[in-house]
């Protein structure tokens, strides 16, 4: 696959402080938080590591790979790591932490991806999927780059934390926005999420042409126990992200087995 033109080293300008989602705003706090708190340290990184499994010698994409934390747990096991973002910002600091091995480019997951049919044998979403609010075209181009047999692994607002956070509570059965402000550090970040029931998720990756192969809704690490515990109980005993694999089939339209 060829090498695209990689994320810039000097920081990325100052961005609209009215935009919404707007990471290149706050990256350097939210790397920083996300590196040790108890929902992306202790919870989601290892759920989506546990679903991964062996992943030595996989091409592996991630989409919406941010500062690059996930990457580079992967890539200690070996797998073959692209990484793309909407955020130059968090590129810039996945490039510090990854190095010159790991390719990363500056891409929006809207838009068609710059690789080839086929390119990975896994891509890995990781709370990234419930930023957008039509699925389609992102999947059908994910779809399109993993090859057959290869997988989709993906993390996202459960759906009933969603809908029960809300008031006044949306129909369940409708795909809503809701937004509310991320604060790091003193500074306020407004962020929008779609929330959507749970059999439109699995409906949208089927009719782009996955398979459902596991749906989980793990544990936090339990070292996390000690170190966080007036928090450890609410994660152990309330649902937060919801976890799914999805299989591209080795039997494919227009492949090969």
């Amino acid at each position: 696959m060829e090498r695209l033109t990689d994320v810039p080293e000097s920081p990325a300008q100052s961005a609209d402080p009215a935009r919404v989602n707007d990471y290149d705003s706050f990256a350097e706090a939210y790397s920083a938080e996300n590196e040790k708190n108890l929902v992306n340290a202790y919870y989601e990184r290892p759920g989506m590591l546990a679903l991964a499994g062996d992943v030595a010698g996989r091409r592996i994409l991630d989409a919406g790979c941010g500062s690059g934390a996930l990457s580079a747990a992967l890539h200690a096991r070996g797998a073959v790591i692209t990484g793309i973002d909407a955020s130059a910002r968090m590129l810039t600091l996945a490039r510090r932490r990854l190095g010159d091995d790991v390719a990363l480019h500056v891409v929006d997951l809207r838009d068609r991806l710059p690789f080839d049919d086929g390119a990975f044998d896994d891509v890995v979403a990781s709370l990234v999927l419930h930023y957008l609010e039509d699925w389609g075209p992102t999947l059908a181009e994910l779809r399109r780059v993993i090859r057959p047999g290869g997988r989709l692994i993906a993390s996202v607002d459960h759906p009933v934390v969603a809908y029960t956070i809300q008031d006044p509570r949306p129909d369940y059965f409708a795909t809503t926005s809701y937004t509310f402000d991320w604060t790091f550090n003193g500074q306020s970040a407004p962020m929008r999420f779609w929330r959507r029931p749970l059999h439109a998720m699995t409906d949208a990756f089927t009719t782009a042409g996955f398979r459902l192969s596991a749906i989980s809704e793990p544990q936090p690490d339990p070292a996390a126990r000690e170190l966080f515990p007036d928090d450890f109980h609410a994660l152990s005993t309330e649902p937060c992200f919801l976890f799914l694999v999805l299989e591209v089939p080795p039997s494919a339209a227009g492949w090969d087995e």
